[in-house]
């Protein structure tokens, strides 16, 4: 943007981006995030003292935001999505739900170690930093043990599934094999070795760790494990807070479920009839063991993977960026990795907020795995970059000009899951799914979100099964993601066992597509015969990541 886009900062700016400075000093680990520099190697308090004291900044941010004036249409949108943010954390600890914070994919238990595959290894004083976080790491995991024993007098406690799962996880860790010993193996400070003192440094820290892995490993089985609930569902009170978290917005639960019940056939159908266009009278799975078999769809190994992950993320940023969408050099670029772990799932991070690091695809490949099919995942591909996240995310960090550190770094699952959902379907009708294969690809992936509405709603809530059968059950939603999923048992424990730890993300995805596709029909419907399809993209992406019942104020109301 020129200097005369620049908006001028108000009083609502300024108190989000005081709320961005309160969330760095509190969440040191979100400067790496961020990219800024400052408190490097430092972690969070994760005792229930640094809980609390995060409760009482959130409640001081709230109070300021709450009586400030807007003083246009970005600041009526920034004071009601922060206004939502602080309320629905307030009640979120009210809930206990930092007492309760342990699943196999998105808790501390992951964080503490995940956070390095962000920190930059450039430089001897990067590695520096990244012995004083190893260093440090064992404070912050005993501070995560005492929240988590907290929660045992009040009941308070996740289920044994997850605790058992993560005990695993942390295992792997501890041994000889594990993460901090391969990071600090042989590291390298460009082309130089190391000084001995820091490599004896960084070894240590590997080693504390790593201790630290072991000490949650025997806290989980020897204390927390013998209170966990052997019941996989979390209940409506905790759900309805963990759906609104992930949506920014307020869905009636029951409808959404008997939606997705319609929903998931509907993407059968289409399913069965993609597949009698790949192989005439082809089953579904009889179309997919057809493509299976084609050599010229298969890729070997993570190295192939990686980079037809690349030159398929290149080829859409080039030729999107000059046909439907108007990208930034900053946002065209896009590194596609093989992540450091093999514990499964995809996922993007942001690019740092001056783009020194860009926006980056990982792909956690599971162990054993070594070959992909392209007709599966080019759908991904799209729905992780252009004109999925990279595109959604990386438009709002470049927009400094007119939102503030908050608004560009803010946002829901609903919105960016909803959106990458809602930019699989968006390029079939552009015509890069125009292969009935990759159309079938797009599709399982689309009948795999549906059917997690159907499961995370039902097991979770506890409500009857689509067929009337009797009552959802954590046992019983892994044969149901297994007939709605064509992947290995791996995949569907992994996703399984993500779903019953963390009630509300996985719907998020469908439900998120839901609404962004509902607000545009809608406001098609008000713009009647001039609505133009791209400047309503350009509109609403140009708002930023917000929540959704904030997205449909701001285009609707």
């Amino acid at each position: 943007m020129t200097d005369a886009e620049q908006r001028t900062p108000t009083p609502i700016d300024a108190i989000a981006e005081a709320w961005v400075d309160t969330e760095l000093e509190l969440f040191p680990e979100y400067h790496v995030y961020l990219g800024r520099p400052g408190r490097e190697g430092e972690y969070a308090d994760y005792s229930p003292a640094g809980v609390e004291r995060a409760a009482a900044e959130v409640q001081n941010a709230l109070a300021q935001i709450r009586v400030a004036e807007p003083v246009d249409d970005i600041d009526r949108v920034t004071k009601m999505d922060l206004t939502r943010e602080l309320e629905l954390s307030l009640e979120k600890h009210a809930a206990g739900f930092d007492q309760r914070d342990l699943n196999v994919i998105a808790s501390p238990a992951q964080g503490l170690r995940d956070i390095f595959d962000l920190v930059p290894t450039a430089s001897e004083e990067d590695w520096a930093n990244i012995a004083t976080r190893l260093h440090n790491l064992p404070a912050a995991m005993n501070g995560y043990i005492e929240t988590l024993r907290s929660g045992i007098q009040g009941g308070n406690v996740p289920a044994i599934r997850q605790i058992t799962e993560v005990i695993a996880q942390a295992k792997k860790q501890v041994a000889d094999t594990g993460f901090f010993f391969q990071l600090t193996a042989e590291p390298k400070a460009g082309e130089a070795d190391l000084p001995e003192s820091l490599r004896r440094d960084l070894e240590s820290g590997a080693r504390e760790s790593a201790d630290a892995y072991a000490t949650l490993a025997s806290f989980l089985g020897d204390e927390l494990a013998q209170h966990a609930p052997a019941k996989d569902a979390v209940g409506r009170e905790i759900y309805s807070l963990a759906s609104r978290d992930f949506l920014g917005a307020t869905v009636d639960l029951d409808e959404t479920y008997e939606w997705g019940i319609e929903e998931l056939a509907r993407m059968v159908a289409e399913q069965e009839s993609i597949a009698r266009e790949i192989k005439p009278g082809a089953s579904v799975q009889e179309a997919i063991a057809f493509l299976d078999s084609d050599p010229s769809r298969k890729l070997h190994g993570t190295d192939a993977l990686q980079k037809w992950m690349q030159a398929t993320s290149d080829r859409a940023i080039e030729e999107l960026g000059r046909t439907h969408f108007d990208i930034p050099a900053e946002v065209r670029k896009l590194e596609c990795m093989i992540a450091p772990t093999q514990e499964g799932g995809i996922y993007y991070t942001n690019p740092t907020d001056d783009f020194s690091r860009p926006g980056q695809m990982w792909w956690s490949v599971p162990e054993g795995i070594t070959e992909f099919d392209t007709w599966r995942e080019l759908t991904t591909v799209y729905h992780e970059g252009v004109p999925g996240h990279h595109l959604q995310i990386g438009q709002a960090v470049y927009n400094k000009a007119q939102l503030n550190t908050w608004r560009r770094n803010a946002g829901t699952s609903g919105h960016a899951e909803g959106w990458a959902l809602y930019a699989e379907r968006l390029m079939e009708q552009l015509g890069y799914l125009d292969d009935p294969a990759d159309r079938l690809g797009m599709l399982d992936g689309q009948r795999m979100r549906a059917a997690r509405v159907v499961l995370d709603i039902g097991v979770h809530l506890g409500k009857r099964l689509p067929d009337g059968s009797g009552t959802w059950t954590g046992e019983y939603a892994f044969d149901f993601l297994a007939k709605n999923v064509n992947m290995n048992a791996s995949f569907v424990r992994f996703e399984v066992n993500r779903y019953l730890g963390w009630p509300g993300q996985a719907p998020s995805y469908k439900i998120g597509q839901r609404i962004w596709e509902q607000l545009r029909d809608e406001y098609a419907r008000r713009e009647g015969a001039g609505f133009n399809i791209k400047a309503f993209h350009k509109k609403a992406l140009d708002i930023g990541g917000v929540g959704l019942d904030t997205l449909r104020s701001a285009l609707l109301d």
